[in-house]
């Protein structure tokens, strides 16, 4: 799986790390939902150091992204308007 974080790259994470990422962005999703913006911050927190533990992708190669996340730099507001039922992370 490809991931993207907007304006930082690519990650490439294994198969078998989906079902832990979309628990993390689970997480996220019910930070965001609750409006808890400490629990938003430690969860997006997690989400992007959990992506950026996959091998990052050269920025020469370009690979069509599985999902792309907003920049760290994101508040609270602007997730909520990202997010759907599903999360950051379509799966």
């Amino acid at each position: 799986m490809i991931v993207r974080i907007m304006g930082e790259g690519q990650y490439q994470l294994a198969d078998d790390k989906l079902d832990q990422l979309n628990v993390v962005d689970t997480e996220l999703e019910k930070a965001v939902s609750a409006g808890d913006e400490e629990a938003f911050g430690t969860a997006f927190a997690a989400l992007l150091d959990f992506v950026r533990s996959g091998d990052r992708v050269p920025d020469e190669v370009l690979h069509d992204s599985d999902a792309i996340l907003p920049p760290s730099d994101s508040t609270l507001a602007e997730m909520r308007e990202l997010i759907s039922g599903d999360g950051l992370i379509a799966g």
